[in-house]
């Protein structure tokens, strides 16, 4: 198995770091930051003795390293900064995904795509139109990253394990996000049993700016650790053919009765990418809450 990971940042290196930790035998981590690649790829490489992995991994800038990945994860891009919103980072990261996306097809044209850059919606439906791949092998992170935001903060309100709880979160990873309280449970009982509908909501909205929020506090930097972690369970389900079910971004043909726009939904994730959308049982307004999410995501997608 080989991954590609292009973008050495603080997201990029974390996955790079995991990855090899679970024994993925070829890392190649990329940045166009002269020596960036090569000094994060050295510095876990000499973790190797004490963690204990032995796969191949290098620190590169160039693309030719890279060539027959089976699976490029790409996290290269501007990353948000305090006041910037989502149509910023959209202005900044368009060129960025047009090239890598290119280069991407260029030497690796079997592989799947994992997309991290944001906006993530119309940086996934961008690498999907420079690749020109099915929609079945261009994924991008979001509703799983958004699910572990709400597990873990509802589980610190509680007091249980993080691991009790079991939710579900679709659409936008934004504003448009639609978390499925309904549908969330904690050790088997349903959440709104557990907590009051008003602080509920609270948890929702923190969940909704769980980005913004970090990146309040850090001031020059944004989410890391909880992106990589979410993307590290993704790609596991690729390489080794789990078939889990987890929420990511994808193209959708009507599925949940939205035609030609990018949303967050269920998906079971194994060695071809993307082979099969689960389709939640919703009731009214978690329909319209998930149209009107693909209406604000096709207004960003316009703009690309």
């Amino acid at each position: 198995m080989k991954v590609s990971i292009i973008g050495a940042g603080n997201v990029g290196a974390a996955c790079a770091q995991r990855l090899a930790e679970a024994g993925v035998g070829e890392i190649v981590l990329v940045d166009i930051i002269p020596a960036l690649a090569q000094g994060k790829a050295l510095d876990i490489l000499e973790s190797a003795p004490l963690v204990g992995f032995s796969g191949k991994l290098i620190g590169t800038s160039t693309y030719q390293e890279t060539a027959s990945s089976d699976l490029v994860i790409i996290t290269s891009g501007a990353s948000r900064k305090p006041g910037m919103d989502r149509l910023d980072l959209l202005r900044l990261n368009k060129s960025i995904t047009t090239e890598v996306a290119g280069k991407v097809a260029e030497f690796s044209p079997n592989a799947i795509i994992i997309m991290v850059t944001n906006p993530v919606e119309a940086m996934t439906y961008l690498a999907q139109g420079i690749t020109g791949w099915e929609r079945e092998r261009v994924i991008g992170l979001s509703g799983l990253l958004d699910g572990a935001r709400f597990s873990a903060f509802v589980a610190q309100e509680l007091g249980t394990s993080p691991s009790e709880v079991k939710t579900w979160v679709l659409g936008e990873h934004g504003e448009g996000m639609v978390v499925l309280s309904r549908l969330t449970t904690v050790s088997g009982r349903p959440l709104e049993e557990m907590l009051p509908p008003e602080r509920i909501s609270q948890l929702i909205e923190r969940t909704r700016n769980g980005g913004a929020e970090i990146v309040e506090l850090l001031k020059s930097a944004s989410a890391s650790v909880a992106p990589s972690a979410a993307v590290f369970r993704m790609a596991e389900s690729i390489l080794y053919d789990k078939k889990e079910v987890m929420t990511a971004s994808f193209y959708l043909k009507g599925e949940y009765g939205i035609k030609d726009s990018i949303l967050s939904v269920p998906l079971k994730l194994g060695r071809k990418g993307v082979e099969g959308v689960i389709e939640l049982d919703l009731n009214s307004a978690e329909k319209d809450a998930l149209v009107k999410a693909a209406a604000k995501v096709n207004q960003t997608l316009t703009s690309i």
